[in-house]
């Protein structure tokens, strides 16, 4: 299925709430005293103890039993009526930003991220090697994922290195592993499902990349969005799908295939779910034991979905997880966060809560977040409670071994033997509603042309500046309304400023909200384009698209500013885009670095 969800920019994220940072919160220091949870219900990531204790010394875990001796001088935690789990592993996510940080609020301590740039990756792992991290979730990743030119994963500005043919598999891969890749991710994708058609790998090229990573030793996942494409990468070898389909109900001679290749399924249900147009965690902020912790940029984030395009059908995916479970084939929990009708942390419980939906009971849905991606991964040191084991911990209300949701109530949450803060989030009265109005552009389709002085829009909310500061980074940017338009006309707009490193994707420029509030989509069908005029200092600059069904990622075309006014016109088709639900579009700087100034005038939607 397709979901855009790299990062050449956050801007739609961070526009509004500037929520995002990149740079870690300061790590507590370690606990002097040991600590002691008694009389405890123990899920240990396979079997509960009834009653239990569990002491921590330092990041490890020392004893854990139902009769256990208590070091003297203890922090005590009555944990009657209470229930103990390992730290939450998220199966499939991008990551980026604070990210981490909101995981693990939510009692996400490990992510396995799907696709994200290997410098932030790097600086991740770095750090934990070096602290361990305790305010954040570790993390995992793919780095950049194998795809074929022009493919799902390229539209997001990134020089993402493709593949052609399987003679440069090997070569690929080995890159990867160099850049510091965990696993190897693998497209399968050819968007036809979703009303689409995109490039993507060829069988022979997906079995080659698979192939190679084996012969590294390292798993391939792959993703799919169909039963054929499923099928086929089971049959390349692939040690795991990282979604379920969608397409049809599944054959008996698929589930056989699944359990004769040893593989495992990552079903991404909560974003799946989203796919056939229903905001999968639309009801998340409604819950007490959720909604004082979620910011207002994830409560929008939930309970908006993509728009339903093709047939998917979501029992289907419910009906293959179930057989595939009877079948004995490992499940893993994974989100697919932040895209539409997710987001990091929070949306573990939803998935949880459809994987007992589709036939697991409470507690294999909880190994499924826990011990089962552990093992599968090979993480050796996590997902479990047992002696010796890292002292990621989730403590909850109630009981999540017979009823899942339980897992929401959280009372504290440990990351390598440290408390992770879990302050409450700003009020989330700024999030716009799930159904905001769609804008009404005139029939001429003009945005602006400046000739006022002002910023002023012939409809939407208007223009705003927007860069990487907002996710830690250091660029800037300054706009003015000039004397000096296009064709002689009075004024234009002036965007300028630097774009400088401090950020994995630094960026910087304005965006323009078509909608009726910032974040709220429009209907911009009736029009086939977007248009401007640009003249400047003859660098290359970005036009970003972003819609409601590419998640947050845009879709994205490159301009030159030369010393001379000219037309720069880009249609929707060839952005992959209908124009109903689009969310803002962008232009500026970045991710190359230096001062930039550049004018844009007579800005425009291009009547059918």
């Amino acid at each position: 299925m397709i979901r855009f969800k790299m990062l050449p920019t956050l801007l739609l994220a961070l526009i509004m709430t500037g929520s995002l940072t990149c740079k870690a919160r300061g790590e507590a220091a370690e606990a002097a005293r040991p600590i002691a949870i008694t009389h405890v219900r123990i899920f240990d990531g396979s079997k509960v103890i009834p009653d239990g204790t569990v002491v921590v010394e330092g990041r490890t875990l020392r004893a854990v039993g139902p009769k256990v001796a208590v070091p003297a001088g203890a922090e005590m935690i009555d944990g009657s009526g209470d229930t103990l789990l390992p730290g939450f592993i998220d199966g499939h996510t991008h990551t980026w930003g604070d990210a981490l940080i909101r995981a693990a609020v939510f009692g996400v301590t490990t992510e396995l991220d799907m696709f994200t740039d290997p410098q932030f990756a790097r600086s991740q792992r770095e750090e934990q090697a070096k602290t361990g991290a305790p305010g954040r979730a570790d993390l995992l990743s793919a780095g950049f994922l194998a795809t074929a030119p022009g493919g799902h994963g390229t539209e997001y500005g990134l020089p993402v290195p493709t593949l052609t043919k399987p003679e440069e598999a090997q070569a690929w891969v080995d890159a990867r592993i160099a850049e510091g890749s965990d696993y190897i991710k693998i497209i399968s994708e050819d968007a036809k499902l979703y009303g689409r058609t995109i490039p993507t790998l060829d069988k022979a090229t997906i079995a080659a990349v698979v192939q190679a990573a084996h012969k590294r030793g390292k798993l391939a996942v792959v993703h799919i969005s169909t039963e054929t494409a499923a099928t086929e990468a089971l049959e390349a070898g692939a040690d795991g799908l990282v979604h379920i389909f969608t397409d049809r109900a599944p054959e008996a001679d698929f589930i056989a295939l699944a359990v004769k290749r040893k593989a495992f399924v990552t079903p991404t249900l909560t974003v799946v779910e989203s796919t056939t147009g229903t905001a999968s965690g639309q009801a998340l902020p409604d819950d007490p034991r959720l909604s004082p912790y979620l910011t207002a940029e994830e409560v929008q984030g939930l309970r908006r979905g993509f728009p339903k395009r093709g047939e998917p059908r979501f029992q289907n995916a419910l009906d293959a997880i179930r057989q595939l479970k009877a079948a004995g084939v490992p499940i893993l929990a994974g989100t697919d966060a932040p895209n539409p009708g997710t987001t990091h942390g929070a949306s573990i419980h939803r998935e949880l809560e459809l994987l007992v939906q589709a036939g697991l009971s409470p507690a294999e849905a909880l190994a499924a977040a826990t011990s089962v991606p552990a093992k599968i991964f090979g993480l050796k040191d996590r997902g479990r409670i047992a002696p010796g084991l890292r002292a990621d911990l989730v403590l909850v209300k109630g009981d999540p071994t017979t009823d899942v949701t339980a897992s929401r109530d959280i009372l504290k949450v440990w990351k390598i033997g440290q408390e992770v803060p879990r302050a409450k989030a700003a009020s989330q009265a700024a999030a716009a509603p799930a159904t905001a109005p769609a804008a009404q552009p005139p029939a001429s389709g003009e945005i602006s042309d400046f000739e006022d002085g002002t910023l002023k829009t012939a409809f939407g909310s208007g223009w705003q500046e927007s860069t990487d500061k907002l996710a830690g980074g250091n660029s800037v940017v300054q706009k003015e309304v000039v004397a000096g338009g296009a064709g002689g006309s009075g004024k234009s707009l002036a965007i300028s400023g630097e774009v400088k490193a401090g950020f994995g994707f630094p960026w910087s420029g304005m965006i323009f909200f078509p909608g009726a509030q910032a974040l709220a989509a429009a209907d911009l069908s009736k029009f086939s384009g977007v248009s401007f005029l640009t003249k400047g200092d003859g660098r290359s600059y970005q036009l970003m698209l972003f819609a409601t069904h590419l998640g947050r990622m845009p879709a994205q075309k490159t301009f030159t500013a030369g010393p001379d006014w000219q037309q720069v016109t880009v249609p929707f088709a060839e952005l992959g885009l209908d124009g109903t639900d689009i969310i803002g579009i962008f232009a500026g700087g970045g991710p190359a670095l230096g001062t930039f100034r550049f004018q844009v005038d007579n800005v425009k939607l291009v009547p059918k």
